[in-house]
């Protein structure tokens, strides 16, 4: 869990510092990774990284009362982002959701460095999303689909079958 956690924070402040001109932020530093980790969007990865490590323990006692913190602190932040990721998602480390609200990622596979805009959606019949991939927003991975490495999904694309790599 802390490992792809680490990644995902790595991966949004090295989006943020190659979106933003001359500043503080550029030089990086504790406020750089402290305004990151207050983003909205850093807590649904957060949220999800702790409710499938969660989901994975072992030990029948603390699973159920961790898991039990898990589901409450993901719905929470549901709530209050409108990003549902699905505990059940098997997602690589470099997971960013670079706008949050609208976004549905159900229970698939997903590799490393992915980005997510609004209103995506990434069905649960899906049969996986290769590594580095972008999805803009409004984009839809529906039915049994499978997205290769190094992808772009365009704008309000809807996605129904089979997209190669590069």
């Amino acid at each position: 869990m802390f490992e792809n956690l680490r990644a995902d924070i790595a991966r949004a402040k090295w989006d943020r510092v190659g979106t933003l001109s001359q500043g503080v932020w550029k030089r990086g530093g504790w406020t750089h990774t402290l305004r990151v980790l207050l983003a909205q969007n850093t807590w649904s990865v957060i949220a999800y990284r702790f409710s499938h490590w969660a989901e994975n323990i072992r030990i029948p006692v603390v699973r159920h009362l961790v898991l039990l913190v898990a589901v409450i602190f993901q719905r929470w932040v549901e709530l209050w982002n409108g990003v549902f990721i699905s505990r059940d998602a098997e997602i690589g480390p470099g997971l960013v959701v670079h706008t949050p609200y609208g976004v549905c990622i159900g229970p698939t596979r997903i590799g490393s460095n992915c980005t997510v805009g609004t209103g995506v959606l990434i069905s649960g019949g899906s049969r996986g999303v290769g590594d580095n991939v972008y999805f803009g927003p409004g984009a839809k991975l529906i039915g049994d689909a499978k997205i290769g490495n190094n992808v772009v999904i365009l704008a309000n694309s809807t996605v129904i079958t089979d997209v190669g790599d590069n």
